[in-house]
């Protein structure tokens, strides 16, 4: 999901990744794949707010 210039996504943290994921897969919201921070060694994934922004979900 590219972010146009000077754009930052509001980002959520949370305790367990597939959890989430699956509870909003269930309510047709569609995640990115997930990927793992180079710096923190901690996975994350982007979502859609109903406008098209992004929001960042980022396991703790």
């Amino acid at each position: 999901m590219g972010l146009p210039p000077g754009l930052r996504p509001i980002t959520v943290e949370v305790d367990n990744l597939n959890a989430v994921i699956a509870h909003l897969t269930i309510h047709g919201v569609e995640a990115e794949p997930i990927p793992v921070d180079e710096t923190t060694h901690k996975r994350f994934t982007f979502i859609a707010d109903p406008n098209g922004l992004p929001i960042e979900v980022y396991e703790r």
